[in-house]
């Protein structure tokens, strides 16, 4: 926290001036901080000319880091289908693995999973540690961070990866704060740091005009979410062998705060839009909820999934899990159509890596043409039509 050392104190403002989060006041002239909002940001310390602030920052004990070894990777599934950016994962982590000269392991909650090994083996796991509970089939926080924690707590892993999903997402923060160590969310890069050793996490920062390099050096595990689309794929090879571990937990009733209900798809034409060739995005010039039909219509035609901008989904006209960018999904179709979408640098965040981007805005300044490879500069609702005319010939 930021302490005030009285005796240099003489209430001139400065402070108060300096803080952007009216987290200081003058009183008996003596600068008083509110703990409660004050967000450690240091300009107050800057703008005293007495020495009056100071930081002051617990003390921490470094972990031993020669007890962690190994790279994990979180197999995740869903309905006992591995989530793709698993295998993606794997393929990272088979590379972390072999720089760091030790093995991969994929570590499986799942109620039935004999089929599942095998092919995570196949992607590039030297081990598959499975939790087969009857606790773990259905997604809770609350079990599945007591079963990282009991896991790691008897393995010691080196470095944990997992998908930046709303599975990943959820659980995978309250890992780390059990686990006493650092967690860096949607990272792009991976890669170790040759003369330390440390894993370099790199993700966009600051709405992604630049790329931060972040170490965890003093704790373990390191702890990485990474966004489906980002990694390449280890090869599958079936003769690939390795060691499957069974493991019986126990998770106390405390751990059971919340009960799984149901799982409910979502109706209607869907196609994954992390998974699709082709996706067609709606953003907020398609002025109303009910025009996303043309643009589903249009989608179903060339067999493309429907995206969405966040101010779509901001306004309710198409749930979340359609988002694109940067607080939705990051994709790589073949064939991204971004259609009355402006193209907000968190946008492009989540599918500038298509490879090939078609752009349909009335406005010929609009920032999604500098991304484009093809711009159709004109009204949505004259152009979509014609095209589903001419894709039902």
């Amino acid at each position: 926290m930021i302490e005030v050392i009285i005796k240099n104190c003489v209430g001139c403002g400065a402070c108060v001036q300096a803080c952007a989060y009216n987290s200081i006041t003058i009183i008996d002239e003596i600068a008083q901080i509110n703990h409660d909002t004050c967000t450690l940001c240091g300009a107050c310390i800057s703008a005293c000319s007495f020495e009056a602030l100071v930081m002051k920052r617990e003390n921490y004990s470094s972990v031993n880091k020669e007890d962690y070894k190994g790279v994990w990777v979180f197999a995740e599934q869903r309905n006992n289908i591995i989530s793709p950016v698993v295998f993606e994962l794997l393929g990272k982590g088979r590379e972390l693995a072999e720089k760091r000269n030790t093995h991969l392991t994929a570590v499986l909650l799942s109620a039935s999973p004999e089929k599942l090994t095998d092919e995570l083996i196949a992607c590039g796991a030297d081990r598959v540690i499975v939790v087969n509970n009857p606790e773990v089939k259905d997604f809770t926080d609350q079990i599945y961070t007591s079963a990282f924690l009991q896991l790691s707590e008897k393995y010691k892993p080196e470095i944990i990866l997992a998908g930046a999903s709303n599975i990943g997402r959820s659980f995978v923060p309250r890992v780390a704060v059990k686990l006493h160590t650092g967690l860096t969310a949607d990272c792009t890069g991976l890669d170790i740091d040759p003369e330390t050793g440390n894993l370099m996490q790199t993700r966009p920062a600051f709405g992604g005009n630049i790329m931060a390099t972040i170490l965890t050096p003093n704790h373990r595990p390191q702890i990485a979410t990474v966004r489906h689309k980002v990694m390449v794929p280890f090869p599958k090879d079936d003769t690939r062998k390795g060691e499957v571990i069974v493991e019986k937990l126990d998770f106390e009733a405390k751990d059971s705060k919340v009960k799984f209900l149901e799982s409910v798809q979502e109706e209607g034409y869907q196609i994954n839009i992390t998974e699709a060739d082709i996706v067609v995005s709606g953003g907020r010039g398609l002025k109303e909820a009910k025009n996303f039909e043309l643009l589903k219509e249009f989608a179903k035609l060339i067999e493309g999934a429907v995206g969405a901008s966040r101010a779509a989904v901001d306004s309710e006209w198409i749930p979340y899990p359609h988002q694109v960018g940067q607080t939705g999904k990051t994709i790589k179709p073949k064939v991204y159509v971004a259609v009355g979408i402006s193209g907000a640098i968190q946008h492009l965040a989540g599918m500038q890596s298509s490879d090939y981007i078609i752009a349909i805005n009335k406005d010929k300044d609009a920032p999604i043409f500098k991304a484009a490879d093809l711009g159709l500069v004109g009204d949505l609702f004259e152009i979509l039509p014609i095209a589903i005319k001419r894709f039902n010939q």
